[in-house]
């Protein structure tokens, strides 16, 4: 704390955790870029690969990479928290944001599984 009572991290600290933050966010962005290559790769080559099951593949991806970028921001944000009340607000909203996209998520994947599995009892023509 300063002496005014705020809360503070040390520039030295601060600079540590943003350059390891950007690491992290490269590192992340590389590892979406080759499973997003891989999953084209497969895709490519096996026939047997049926619609819904890349459908779903594809959302559970897309889920993954929000639900990072919104930890990686939360974490960037707390770096730049002035006080405890500001660690707290933001901690709140971003339980809050997460709780919402995770429920939607969860109803969005139910409606493909449910789209997939009815598509794959359909009758053969």
């Amino acid at each position: 704390m300063s002496e005014d009572g705020r809360f503070e991290i040390p520039k030295e600290m601060r600079s540590m955790a943003e350059a390891s933050f950007d690491q992290a966010r490269n590192a992340f962005e590389k590892f979406l870029a080759t499973a997003q290559q891989t999953a084209g790769t497969i895709e490519e080559r096996g026939a047997t690969v049926r619609a819904g099951a890349k459908d779903i593949s594809a959302k559970a991806l897309t889920y993954a990479e929000k639900n990072v970028q919104a930890s990686l921001d939360y974490a960037q944000a707390l770096l730049h928290a002035k006080d405890l009340t500001e660690v707290m607000r933001l901690h709140g909203d971003y339980v809050q944001a997460q709780m919402r996209s995770l429920a939607e998520q969860a109803s969005e994947m139910g409606q493909i599984v449910g789209r997939a599995a009815m598509d794959a009892a359909k009758p053969k023509h």
